[in-house]
């Protein structure tokens, strides 16, 4: 019996390191973010809709494999849905506003109706050829894969963490971010668990009638969701500022909106077809001006963090996997851009490259290199 206390204390032992190891081996937030940006930097590089349904399929992958049971991490379906929803638009606009594509395989002709003289160059309706919806299939289908890759970052990352990881210089500005970015998810929840509460009561929760009678409680909740946020954030004392000299706030707004300019330029640059030649300068410049502007605008916050994430080997290697993707398509579309773009005119049917489908694949690295949610959040 005496050593009863003691066989108790060494089993409650790893319940409690537990969490400690769990934090230990949970993935940056910001690592999941650079992966997705570099799939989307990917997609926008290219038309070929193999390569971007293969985008589809690696951001699907990875979410699948490694999201977690939160609530953002289940808004990955309303993110696709919604590209879907603009691929629909986008394939309804061309068919009345017509396409620039000129096309000679007509498909069926709208009434057209006759605009006046200062609209030269806008028709509505007339011919709908095949060229000019494969055309806007193609757009269309590049941006909603943009969107998706957003999506997955979405819900693989914990805003919460990521907001803990940024600099203090931009610290107000995450907030209204994450704030912004945690709001669908929990509206896609609350409108779930509506409607299964609903549909145990026998009630309706499809059709308008079902829309009107669980949109007012989700509104209800968002409302009381926002109350409680504005009230934790007061009792925290969000805003409050450290005192600087105002040479050191010019200095820093200077260094800041410089280096975010050089930034955009720079990106620009990358991705243009004829810009590669300043645009690594112009970016590198950039970043090492956004960075001294951060770390001076950090001065102002008299915010501290508990137990802060660290970047750690499985972080560098997911976010290296994604910005590896958007280079090599960014150098493939440069060597032979007919392979990212292909024509719609004459009609054929897209192939699929070697290269830039492999160089897609990379971005399956972090479903095998990323904790498992098991051992994070």
């Amino acid at each position: 019996m005496a050593h009863g206390p003691l066989q108790q204390a060494r089993r409650v032992r790893p319940a409690l390191l537990a969490p400690l190891a769990t934090r230990s081996n949970a993935l940056h937030a910001g690592a999941w973010w650079l992966w997705a940006l570099g799939l989307a930097a990917a997609a926008s590089r290219t038309r070929n809709p193999l390569l971007l349904a293969l985008l589809i399929g690696v951001a699907g992958y990875v979410v699948a494999a490694r999201r977690t049971s939160s609530p953002w991490a289940r808004s990955y379906g309303a993110f696709v849905k919604l590209g879907l929803v603009i691929i629909a638009i986008r394939l309804l606009f061309a068919m009345v506003l017509g396409s620039p594509v000129p096309g000679t395989h007509v498909l069926f002709t709208l009434p057209e109706v006759p605009l006046p003289e200062w609209a030269r160059g806008v028709r509505l309706g007339g011919r709908v050829t095949a060229e000019g919806l494969l055309f806007a299939l193609y757009d269309a289908l590049r941006l909603a894969t943009l969107l998706i890759c957003v999506g997955a970052a979405n819900a693989l990352a914990s805003p919460a963490r990521l907001l803990k990881s940024l600099p203090g210089a931009l610290y107000e500005a995450g907030v209204a971010v994450v704030v912004a970015m945690t709001f669908a998810p929990n509206l896609v929840a609350d409108v779930r668990r509506l409607r299964a509460a609903r549909r145990l009561r026998g009630r309706p929760d499809r059709g308008l009638r079902g829309l009107f009678q669980v949109g007012l409680p989700v509104l209800e909740g968002a409302l009381e969701r926002s109350v409680a946020l504005a009230a934790a954030m007061d009792a925290r004392g969000y805003g409050r500022t450290a005192a600087v000299p105002s040479a050191v706030r010019r200095t820093t707004a200077v260094l800041t909106v410089g280096g975010l300019i050089g930034v955009c330029l720079g990106t620009y640059g990358l991705l243009a077809d004829q810009g590669g030649g300043f645009g690594v300068p112009v970016l590198a410049l950039g970043l090492a001006a956004a960075l001294a502007g951060l770390w001076l605008g950090g001065r102002r916050s008299v915010r501290s963090r508990y137990r802060p994430d660290r970047w750690g080997v499985r972080a560098w290697v997911v976010a290296g996997s994604g910005v590896a993707v958007a280079a090599l398509l960014v150098r493939l579309g440069s060597l032979a851009p007919e392979q990212l773009d292909p024509p719609t005119v004459p009609l054929a049917a897209p192939e699929l490259p070697l290269w830039p489908a492999a160089a897609v694949l990379l971005g399956l690295v972090p479903a095998f290199v990323a904790p498992r949610p098991s051992e994070g959040t």
